[in-house]
C-alpha cells in the first residue's frame, strides 16, 4: 500500500513553479487533496488508479452535508479534475475519476450592485482637500471608472496610469495583462489626489498609499468603502467588488457591447459576462411594471 501524499507534492510542485499559480492556489489545491487523501485512506484506499467515482462523490456527499457550499463544492471538484490530468500527464493512470462525478448546478446569483444615483451619491459625498480625502475619491471613482478587481486596483503603481490618455495597465488573473479605460471624472480625481501628493513630498511607486506610506491592501480599500457608505443615507453596505459589477452593469444599461465589457472586465469567457445581462433584465423589468398601463393586469 503506498501512500497518497507523494503525487499530490509533486503536482503542488509543478502548479507553483512549472505553472506560475499564485500562492493561495497552490496553498488552496493542497487543502483540497489532503482532504480528500485523508477520506481515500480512511476508505481503505492508498492508490489513486483505484479511486472511483462513487468515491469521490462520497466525499461530496459528506462535505456538502457538513454545510460546504456549492460554489466551494465546485472549486474542489475542479481542483481534483486538474490533478488527475497531471497524474495522466505523468504516466500514473489513464483515467481522469473526477470527470464522471458531476455536481448539482447551482442557482445564478445576480451580483449585488449600486444604482446609477447611488454611486453618484457615494462619490459626490467625498469632498474634503486633504491628501486621504482625495486619494478615497480617487479611488473609488478609478474603481466605477474602469471596473477592476480590487486586487487589481491596490497593485497598480504611478507608472502604470496615464492621466494624459485616460489609461491604465493592469495585471489580471493569470498574470494576464489588459488596458482598462478611466472617464474624466476619475482623471481628475486622479490628477487632484497625486497632485497633493506630491506637494506633501509622498513620492512613492505604489498608486494608492495608506497612512504608512505603504501600498493600500484589499482589506483597507473594504474599510474605505464601509467608512463613506456609512456617511451617506439608504445607501446599504456591500463589498468592494460589487463597485466592479455597477460598473458592468450601468454600462450595459447604457446600450454597451457584451463583448466590450467582457474585454474590459479581463473575462476570459464571455458566460462570466453574461451574469450582468441578468441584472439588466430585472431592471427592465421592474421599471415596466412600474410603467406599464397592462402589465400588472
Amino acid at each position: 500500500m503506498s501512500s497518497l501524499k507523494p503525487e499530490v507534492m509533486l503536482f503542488l510542485r509543478e502548479r507553483g513553479m512549472g505553472q506560475g499559480a499564485s500562492e493561495r492556489t497552490v496553498k488552496a489545491y493542497g487543502s483540497d487533496l489532503s482532504a480528500l487523501a485523508v477520506f481515500l485512506e480512511h476508505r481503505g484506499i492508498f492508490d489513486w488508479t483505484k479511486v472511483r467515482p462513487v468515491d469521490i462523490r462520497a466525499f461530496f456527499a459528506r462535505e456538502l452535508e457538513r454545510g460546504l457550499s456549492r460554489a466551494s463544492a465546485a472549486r474542489k471538484l475542479s481542483c481534483f479534475r486538474s490533478f488527475y490530468d497531471f497524474l495522466i500527464r505523468e504516466g500514473i493512470t489513464d483515467t481522469n475519476t473526477p470527470r464522471a462525478v458531476s455536481l448539482p448546478k447551482q442557482p445564478k446569483r445576480v451580483p449585488a450592485f449600486y444604482y446609477q444615483e447611488e454611486m453618484k451619491a457615494l462619490l459626490e459625498s467625498i469632498d474634503g482637500e486633504d491628501v486621504w480625502s482625495l486619494r478615497d475619491r480617487a479611488l473609488l471613482e478609478f474603481m466605477y471608472a474602469s471596473g477592476v478587481r480590487v486586487s487589481e486596483c491596490v497593485a497598480l503603481d504611478v507608472a502604470d496610469v496615464s492621466l494624459a490618455d485616460g489609461t491604465a495597465l493592469v495585471f489580471g488573473k493569470g498574470g494576464k495583462e489588459r488596458y482598462v479605460l478611466a472617464g474624466s471624472s476619475a482623471v481628475q480625481a486622479l490628477s487632484r489626489y497625486l497632485a497633493k501628493r506630491e506637494e506633501l513630498g509622498l513620492v512613492k511607486p505604489a498608486l494608492f498609499l495608506n497612512r504608512r506610506g505603504g501600498r493600500l491592501t484589499d482589506r483597507s480599500v473594504r474599510r474605505i468603502l464601509d467608512k463613506h457608505i456609512a456617511r451617506v443615507a439608504g445607501l446599504s453596505h456591500i463589498s468592494p467588488h460589487a463597485i466592479r459589477h455597477s460598473f458592468a452593469t450601468h454600462l450595459l444599461d447604457g446600450g454597451a457591447d457584451l463583448r466590450a465589457v467582457q474585454e474590459l472586465l479581463g473575462h476570459a469567457s464571455l458566460s462570466s459576462t453574461q451574469i450582468y445581462t441578468h441584472t439588466t433584465r430585472d431592471r427592465l423589468a421592474r421599471i415596466y411594471d412600474q410603467a406599464h398601463p397592462r402589465a400588472k393586469g
